[in-house]
């Protein structure tokens, strides 16, 4: 039996306000990450440590004024960026953050995800198109065959863990890893190579560095959001930001054991008491912030570690080796599960 309406709602509250928070974080983490491994102190005026420079960049981008070029479309232009956020805003309704603690604990939630992922891909081609302008509309182009290239991998790597745990529940995918001490139960060692599949695709789906082809400041004067100013460029570096941290839960959940506690049933064995108690979810919470902090620093420490591709080794990798890889995978789990069967 679900939660009361109400439940749902603080939750789904907490959860889209901890999302705009953590973007903001995230900024100065970046910023702070690269500064670091560039040498260089990174942001230090507004705030202790520089912390409050994001909200400093949000109030200058509020202030500023919102140009739509003469020959575009008025609706799409505003449309995109809203489309970009919304979608990013509603992948974190499927997170189980905690036994309990989901807004959407649907039995369809692994293909609601793929849904919502095909999806981006209308805001970015929209926002290339709408502009009116070359540069926007090669950078949506880009974006949109990059995006759909890589759903195909990161398909079948959810396709091989759903295979695994013979459900597309997010939450029984993650009480699925309780073995091994809630720990050699991950899916991670069971699966290996969709793990690092999913977590390549998400690099690209994300258009982090390396895969940042759709923006390429460098040779697309800004790619798709070219032609945006004020709020409605900030919401396109919202969304993105939303979205690599919604990716690193979604990575957590299908590949190393979600909101559950190393060692958890150790620990309900000794202290039977700790079952369904405030303090275990509290910890629940707290160890999947942990493991979605560490591969947020990881989308973080690849973007100031490795170069951009190129174009056609960006397509080469998608469907030369991980297509291939992904499809061999998925019929060697399908063999392995089927064999198990019969054991």
């Amino acid at each position: 039996m679900g939660l009361p309406w109400y439940w749902t709602a603080i939750i789904a509250f907490a959860i889209i306000n901890f999302l705009l928070i953590s973007a903001s974080v995230l900024v100065y983490a970046e910023r702070k990450v690269s500064a670091a491994m560039q040498n260089r102190p990174g942001p230090n005026r507004v705030g202790p440590a520089g912390f409050l420079q994001p909200f400093a960049d949000v109030a200058k981008l509020l202030l500023k004024e919102n140009i739509v070029p003469a020959m575009a479309n008025p609706f799409v232009h505003s449309l995109a960026p809203f489309l970009m956020v919304a979608i990013a805003m509603t992948a974190g309704a499927l997170i189980p953050f905690a036994r309990g603690v989901v807004i959407a604990d649907t039995d369809m939630g692994v293909l609601v995800l793929l849904a919502l992922t095909s999806i981006t891909v209308y805001g970015v081609t929209l926002a290339g198109w709408s502009s009116n302008s070359k540069y926007s509309l090669l950078g949506g182009l880009r974006a949109s065959a990059q995006m759909i290239s890589y759903e195909l991998s990161m398909g079948l790597a959810v396709l091989s863990v759903v295979l695994m745990s013979g459900t597309f529940n997010l939450v029984d995918i993650v009480e699925g890893q309780s073995g091994g001490m809630a720990v050699l139960g991950w899916n991670f060692f069971k699966n290996p190579i969709g793990a690092l599949l999913f977590i390549v695709t998400a690099f690209a789906e994300t258009n982090r560095t390396p895969f940042d082809l759709p923006e390429a400041e460098q040779e697309l004067v800004g790619g798709y959001h070219t032609e945006y100013s004020g709020m409605k460029f900030g919401m396109f570096f919202l969304a993105e930001y939303v979205n690599f941290f919604v990716a690193s839960f979604f990575i957590v959940t299908l590949f190393f054991g979600g909101f559950l506690v190393p060692f958890e049933p150790a620990m309900i064995s000794i202290f039977p008491s700790l079952d369904g108690s405030i303090l275990l979810g509290a910890m629940q919470i707290g160890t999947v912030l942990l493991k979605a902090g560490f591969f947020a620093y990881l989308f973080i420490w690849v973007r100031w570690t490795l170069p951009r591709f190129k174009y056609n080794q960006l397509m080469t990798l998608g469907w030369k080796y991980l297509l291939p890889i992904a499809l061999v995978n998925v019929v060697v789990i399908a063999i392995i599960m089927t064999v198990m069967q019969y054991l």
